[in-house]
């Protein structure tokens, strides 16, 4: 077995075992991470390894996804300031793929695209306040169609944009 494909599994044998040694020890100092979003972070953590140690830059997207998703459950309802929102989780997607696109140069178009939708859906209510002086009834009819924009969109990419 090749250095690289070793990381992974090496990675998530060690994060796993470490994480019920601890919960079996039941060491008080980390009674809160015994939790479902650790598991999310640690199989992360693996990923991220493996992309960045293992250069398989692809596992650098899922790693970041599911370390940010781990992340994001630990925190919330432990800092005000963390935003509980849609626009969170595009926003973890979206930094997966600049993360992506920084080794591959691949998926920029992606991440743009998300971390747009991810500022819009965490910043509506303040731009809605922006433009509502601007054309209020035109805000509002478009507010209620983005759902279709972003399926066409999808749907772009998926069967219409061939390369």
């Amino acid at each position: 077995m090749k250095q690289q494909q070793r990381i992974f599994p090496g990675m998530i044998l060690i994060g796993f075992g470490a994480y019920f040694y601890l919960q079996q020890a039941s060491i008080v100092l980390f009674q809160e991470f015994f939790t479902w979003p650790t598991l999310l972070m640690i199989v992360g953590l693996a990923f991220l390894g493996q992309g960045y140690g293992g250069r398989d830059y692809e596992a650098i997207l899922p790693g970041t996804i599911l370390v940010g998703f781990g992340l994001h459950f630990h925190v919330v309802n432990r800092l005000e300031i963390w935003p509980d929102h849609m626009g969170t989780f595009i926003l973890i997607i979206a930094l997966g793929f600049l993360l992506r696109y920084q080794k591959t140069r691949a998926g920029l178009f992606q991440s743009v695209l998300f971390l747009t939708l991810s500022i819009i859906l965490l910043f509506y209510d303040k731009a809605a306040g922006w433009f509502g002086f601007i054309g209020g009834n035109v805000v509002e009819t478009a507010w209620e169609f983005w759902p279709m924009i972003i399926i066409g969109i999808g749907v772009y990419l998926l069967f219409i944009k061939k390369k």
